[in-house]
């Protein structure tokens, strides 16, 4: 590996008054003591880091209205320095979250997002194909894929094609309940993945949507696998393993399915997806990513931390909340402190540099650390996306 370059160093300490090398280790960010070793630094650098499952910003109702909700409905109003904190992140490619609930619903969200992103473009670029990942990391945009984590905006499969030309690049089959695709984990009996489900599974390969299977149930999932001919994605999942009984999590037996499909696992950095009890730390991240790593290979790891920039996991203070679905005990929800759903040490807009200390720390190569950060991301989207 390269020494860090001050061209490299410049690129991070430009957003800060941080002061220059103390012992090979540097403070990058005005906001925050922590150092960072050369080496995070220069592998954060070197990959385009993508993030599987990212709400890039949920609402805050302390904020009236909240600046998530300005964003996308007021001209002007995302900033320069709103931009800054996003590029300073590490984080090159935010997969978006969220789920519409039928056709009408996903025609607005579309809307919404590709308004916003014309109207920023000097910031923002809609990743649509393998060429933008270069793209946004030689130009330091900020890369948004549209995705979202329900399929019930499909009436039919041609839908699929309108979607994929508005900009949708991922889409979960079903999110917490039955929908006509298939069965969440939710949901009171899991009935598999049904015919029309397959159908837009096949349409969605044909054009070369990712196929999504992190909420679905055990032998929804299952389906899916054995039905897949392009690689198949779990953006944000962890290891049923380590958190036995998480119906939440995924089994071995279907990572190994998803492994053979050629797809990668993002895991998850919300804490009672984590581990059933507290405390919850990056050190329990880190087994599940040395748990698949054992299991399956690290070609088969990514990230997606189901946080959003500044490390929530729901809206503040109002909006849909998640304890009220039924079934709900099923997540095994548990905090440190009221709504504190992210695990303590990567709940934050940096997390990304603790995270790959993390691997450092555990003996990851750098060639390995590179592909959980964005590289097997690029990889398995860039075949999916293909003709």
């Amino acid at each position: 590996m390269n020494r860090l370059s001050r061209r490299t160093v410049l690129r991070w300490t430009a957003l800060s008054a941080a002061p220059a090398v103390l012992r090979g280790r540097f403070q990058l960010f005005a906001q925050s003591s922590t150092e960072y070793s050369a080496r995070a630094i220069q592998l954060i650098a070197e990959t385009t880091v993508v993030d599987l499952l990212n709400q890039f910003r949920f609402a805050d109702y302390s904020e009236k209205p909240p600046r998530s909700e300005l964003w996308l409905s007021k001209p002007g109003s995302f900033t320069a320095a709103d931009a800054a904190t996003y590029q300073g992140s590490g984080i090159n490619v935010f997969a978006l979250g969220s789920g519409a609930a039928d056709y009408q619903e996903g025609l607005r969200f579309f809307a919404k997002w590709n308004g916003f992103l014309a109207a920023y473009s000097d910031w923002l670029l809609r990743i649509d194909n393998a060429r933008d990942f270069a793209r946004v990391r030689n130009g330091r945009k900020i890369g948004i894929m549209l995705t979202l984590q329900d399929s019930m905006h499909f009436r039919g499969p041609d839908d699929v094609d309108e979607f994929f030309a508005l900009g949708q690049r991922i889409s979960q089959l079903t999110y917490n309940f039955n929908n006509r695709i298939g069965s969440g984990f939710l949901e009171q009996r899991d009935g598999g993945l049904s015919v029309f489900g397959l159908s837009i599974m096949k349409r969605m390969e044909k054009v070369g949507m990712g196929v999504d299977l992190s909420h679905c149930a055990d032998q929804t999932t299952l389906d899916a696998l054995e039905a897949a001919k392009k690689p198949a994605l779990f953006t944000h999942a962890t290891c049923r393993a380590l958190i036995p009984g998480h119906m939440r999590a995924k089994s071995d037996e279907a990572i190994r399915k998803l492994a053979k499909t050629g797809g990668i696992m993002g895991i998850d950095f919300i804490r009672f997806m984590v581990r059933d009890r507290e405390p919850v730390s990056t050190a329990n991240v880190l087994d599940h990513f040395d748990y698949v790593r054992k299991l399956v290979g690290v070609e088969h790891l990514a990230v997606g931390s189901d946080l959003d920039l500044v490390g929530n996991g729901n809206p503040i203070g109002g909006g849909f909340r998640p304890d009220s679905q039924p079934n709900f005990e099923r997540y095994r929800y548990h905090v440190d402190e009221p709504e504190h759903v992210g695990t303590t040490g990567l709940d934050h807009p940096k997390r990304m540099f603790d995270l790959t200390e993390g691997l450092i720390a555990r003996g990851y190569s750098d060639a390995d650390i590179k592909m959980i950060l964005g590289g097997n991301a690029v990889r398995v989207l860039s075949t999916i996306w293909s003709e």
